[in-house]
């Protein structure tokens, strides 16, 4: 996990816990891996839920659209391919992916591509608001908790931290990168709308809000080293 994750985490941790109060019991391994595939099978069920809206995606989810329209291939199959090739942008930055790492790749394409095919897309306008904003706030919920379980950020979290870990603003360094992706992936054809600009304005906020809640507690607790900080 970077440093800077870490230091954020750690923010997190003695927001949780009072001066005076005693400290928190540790989570074992076994609760942070049940967080952290609770959240990316969530996170890909709510991708689904936003894809079904029709009112837009967020920037990578654009790009997803847009490469999975061209090739003619399931939306959960270009999530797992772009996260891989994300992946190995972190070989020059010297990033070490954790367990939760490989997870996120593998488990929010699938879970992506089993929303679709549960769900189909609603008819009205109504419904599909309610699918945007349930998408939404289920992708918060889903991002707290996989962050929160401690076990490796996912690939594109890794990008960012890796680049701004080598003198880099991070917030000119997301902005940019997403404004790319955008724009690449609305030439290939993915939407980009409405839910596009709801994202961007929720999603900061509402983890921020939910990250406290949903972070484990580690404190005292040695780190699980062949599952994380490789």
């Amino acid at each position: 996990m970077s440093a800077i994750l870490r230091e954020r985490l750690g923010a997190v941790a003695r927001l949780r816990s009072p001066a005076g109060s005693p400290p928190p019991k540790p989570a074992s391994l076994a609760v942070r891996l049940v967080r952290l595939y609770a959240g990316l099978l969530m996170f890909g069920a709510s991708l689904g839920l936003m894809v079904r809206a029709r009112l837009g995606l967020s920037p990578w989810d654009v790009l997803n659209q847009g490469v999975a329209r061209q090739l003619g291939v399931q939306f959960g199959w270009i999530v797992i391919g772009v996260g891989a090739l994300v992946l190995l942008l972190w070989i020059p930055l010297r990033q070490r992916p954790g367990f939760g790492t490989i997870s996120n790749i593998v488990l929010v394409g699938l879970a992506v591509n089993w929303t679709l095919d549960l769900i189909h897309a609603p008819a009205g306008l109504p419904a599909r608001a309610a699918f945007l904003a349930g998408g939404v706030l289920l992708n918060a919920c889903a991002t707290a908790l996989y962050i929160g379980a401690r076990l490796g950020p996912g690939p594109r979290d890794g990008l960012m931290t890796g680049l701004a870990a080598r003198g880099y603003s991070i917030g000119v360094v997301r902005t940019c990168i997403e404004l790319a992706v955008l724009g690449i992936g609305f030439a290939l054809g993915g939407t980009v709308g409405v839910g596009t600009l709801v994202y961007a304005a929720a999603i900061g906020p509402l983890v921020h809000l939910l990250l406290p809640r949903l972070t484990v507690d580690q404190q005292n607790e040695q780190p699980a080293n062949h599952l994380e900080d490789r």
